[in-house]
């Protein structure tokens, strides 16, 4: 069944790993995923991103984004600390969050989903499976859920 109305998403990751930043980026493109694809490196700079704030102010270089891809354990604002505050916010909180980490700890994962994560994945230990996921995601997100098109800006 082929899909007429496949439409590029803005992923915005926040992973304070600059070789999983990398990784994931290399893996995006190798999948041919195509989406833009936006990094911050922790909790603070994830929601000066969606409230643009500071260097983010500018939405042309800072779009609103269809999919988070979120790290919990980052500094100075972790994964869980910005879920909640990207749940609670009623302008940001129907953006689909997924936990993308290293932790396969239960009360994260529970956690996690208590305060709306769409999906908790853990992050694979090869290339070849980042790259898999990748395409998963992308076809996932981009061709099979449907997302408001009247989202804010």
């Amino acid at each position: 069944m082929p899909f007429n109305k496949v439409k590029p998403i803005t992923i915005l990751m926040a992973d304070d790993d600059e070789d999983d930043r990398l990784l994931t980026q290399d893996a995006l493109a190798e999948s041919r995923v195509l989406n833009e694809l936006f990094f911050v490196e922790d909790g603070v700079e994830l929601l000066e991103y969606l409230e643009r704030k500071g260097k983010f102010s500018d939405k042309t270089l800072s779009p609103r984004p269809g999919l988070i891809l979120l790290d919990l354990n980052m500094p100075r604002m972790d994964g869980r600390e910005a879920l909640q505050a990207i749940k609670s916010n009623q302008a940001l909180k129907g953006i689909p969050v997924v936990i993308l980490t290293t932790s396969k700890q239960e009360e994260d994962m529970i956690k996690g989903y208590d305060l709306g994560a769409a999906s908790y994945i853990t992050k694979p230990v090869t290339f070849d499976g980042l790259v898999e996921l990748m395409k998963t995601l992308g076809k996932y997100w981009v061709e099979f859920v449907e997302l408001p098109s009247s989202q804010h800006d």
